[in-house]
């Protein structure tokens, strides 16, 4: 075995200590990414011991940042991202444009070049793909309107750093300052047409390479794609078809970085974005989701590897600096920009919170700024600084922006009935953004997800005429509870503030009906901590879970597989007109009685 294997130390040593300082941030009730950082520093060339390779993490750290704007594609539809067009396009230019003059303000007053300080500003003015992405999907919030504007406002700041990528080297042979690089990013563009382009025809060529990419995914794209995935389904194999999943989301983010200028991140997106609209995109999703995770962390320690901890003590003042534009500067902007556009309160600050972090777009401007000699090395540090801190304040920021938001409320409540003016018809509606009060019902059912399995339990509760209320982290799944007439309250429901809505002190039972059995044992824990006579009834996947999930308080958990064997011996006993007895007693006796509800006619229809 061969001694030299820097890909498989930098892969142990990253995932081994990301897992340690994770798991000790998360005893501390911090952010796990915070640990992956510091796992990170360790493994960087700047502080002593084990050093990983610098040039194999940041591209495993990419392959992390293209499966993750993979999967946000498979939940992202075409319509989703038109229909937030008016505010995310013009809200995008005009935030990036604000702290650009930002950070460029900031370079000259430290005497750098005007071209190193534009680049520093931009590269100020573009948020982490993965930190945004990770901070509304731990809120719940991809699926709904705050998140497709967040997402649809990373589009747009990603397709305006590939214009950046393309014309901050023209510019910088134009305009005589640094020096132009051997090979260009235009100049394969370049070679092709045989024209000397100016900054003009660079702009004009790269949209150009943007819209045949975006059409050739739309016309082709979304015809190829899904049928490929079809064909590999009918195969049969799992493996098969997660590798093709895999295929599709490197191999279109590949090409489209070599044949039309494409971010990898950009590519990915839109190829999942396209598969979305097969039905096969739930089981792409899961196959590609423990790549995305591990390959995330793997970003996350790859940034900390480029952090030199000394710059915090030569460096106190422009480190300030240049956070206070990242964070408040940035926020400030967004929320006033989704103010303007007469969006509600809660998704203005949803949307600040989410921007007020830099990441990998800032990394590639700064070392191209170098490279071309337009950034001083101190303008690369003062990013990967404002970048990690930026990154472990997010949540901070977040929780402030929750804090805040039922005082700025308040105030322009009070301002609102100053002025005594009739309000439109569409804002007398119900959002979901309205203040939410607890639920007064009294001796209910709690049903926790309204899926497959929570619709039926819902649909049958309502036949019975037992009142209940639901849980649902969806909101389109909420919308047309509440249009029925059913209670409804939007987000996850191991979130105490959520869980609390419920009302769970009066009420008489809870079906957590999510697959997630991390988020139900935390549910079924806060149900019998707030309630110790409520009965609590989960589903679970396999023998651990359901242990686990007795455990923390659960009355009777249901196995899904064992349940569908049971119902397929029901039927089978019908059809050949005998009686079929259980063999559950090994089961039973291990698990208890209540672990397996089996009744004596088939179960409802499954979809």
């Amino acid at each position: 075995m061969p001694h030299d294997t820097p890909l498989i130390s930098t892969i142990v040593g990253g995932l081994v200590l990301a897992f340690i300082f994770g798991a000790l941030a998360h005893r501390l009730r911090m952010p796990p990414l915070i640990g992956y950082l510091i796992a990170g520093v360790l493994v960087g060339p700047h502080t002593p011991g084990y050093v990983a390779d610098q040039s194999l993490a940041p591209e495993l750290a990419e392959i992390g940042v293209i499966l993750l704007m993979f999967g946000v594609g498979l939940h992202f539809s075409l319509k989703d991202l038109m229909s937030v067009r008016g505010i995310a396009l013009p809200g995008a230019i005009a935030q990036i444009a604000f702290a650009t003059l930002l950070g460029w303000g900031l370079g000259a007053l430290m005497g750098w070049p005007t071209g190193g300080s534009l680049v520093f500003g931009l590269a100020l003015s573009v948020a982490s793909t993965v930190v945004l992405l990770k901070a509304l999907q731990e809120r719940r919030l991809v699926e709904t309107e705050r998140g497709r504007i967040a997402v649809g406002w990373l589009i747009v700041e990603d397709l305006a750093m590939v214009l950046a990528l393309v014309l901050i080297p023209a510019a910088a042979g134009i305009g005589g300052e640094g020096h132009a690089p051997a090979e260009p990013l235009s100049a394969g563009l370049n070679r092709l047409f045989d024209l000397d382009l100016g900054i003009g025809g660079m702009i004009a060529t790269t949209l150009v390479k943007v819209a045949l990419f975006v059409a050739l995914m739309l016309v082709f794209g979304r015809k190829l794609i899904p049928w490929t995935m079809h064909r590999i389904a009918h195969t049969g194999s799992r493996e098969l078809f997660r590798l093709g999943v895999l295929a599709i989301a490197l191999g279109v983010a590949f090409g489209a970085a070599k044949l039309f200028g494409v971010s990898l991140a950009l590519g990915a997106f839109f190829a999942g974005m396209v598969l979305a609209e097969s039905e096969l995109s739930h089981r792409a999703a899961q196959e590609s989701l423990p790549l995305r995770d591990a390959f995330a962390v793997l970003f996350f320690v790859s940034v900390g590897m480029l952090f030199d901890p000394k710059i915090l003590i030569d460096r106190p003042l422009p480190i300030l600096a240049t956070i206070f534009i990242i964070v408040i500067g940035k926020s400030v902007a967004a929320l006033l920009i989704v103010l303007a556009f007469k969006k509600p309160l809660a998704t203005a600050l949803t949307i600040s919170a989410s921007l007020g972090q830099i990441g990998e777009f800032s990394f590639i401007l700064a070392a191209l700024g170098v490279d071309l000699g337009l950034l001083p090395e101190e303008g690369r540090d003062l990013i990967l600084a404002g970048a990690i801190i930026s990154i472990i304040l997010n949540p901070l920021l977040f929780f402030l922006c929750d804090r805040l938001r039922p005082l700025l409320e308040g105030t322009r409540r009070e301002e609102s009935t100053a002025e005594p003016a009739v309000a439109p018809a569409e804002e007398t509606a119900p959002s979901e953004d309205d203040e939410v009060h607890p639920s007064g019902l009294h001796g209910h059912a709690i049903v926790v997800g309204y899926g497959r399995v929570g619709k039926i339990v819902g649909q049958n509760l309502k036949s019975a005429g037992t009142p209940f209320l639901v849980i649902e982290d969806s909101d389109k799944r909420v919308g047309e509870l509440k249009a029925q007439g059913i209670e409804a309250f939007l987000g996850n429901a191991a979130a105490t503030e959520t869980l609390n809505l419920a009302n769970l002190p009066a009420a008489r039972s809870i079906a957590i009906a999510i697959p997630n059995a991390f988020e139900a044992c935390r549910i079924a824990e806060q149900a019998r901590s707030a309630n110790p006579s409520i009965l609590i009834v989960a589903r679970a996947h396999s023998d651990a879970e359901v242990e686990a999930l007795k455990q923390y308080g659960a009355d009777t958990v249901i196995m899904g597989e064992r349940e569908i064997a049971l119902g397929m011996v029901d039927r089978l006993a019908q059809v050949h007109h005998e009686s079929v007895a259980y063999e559950d007693s090994a089961y039973e006796d291990s698990h208890g009685p209540d672990t397996i509800i089996a009744t004596d006619h088939p179960p409802p229809e499954r979809e």
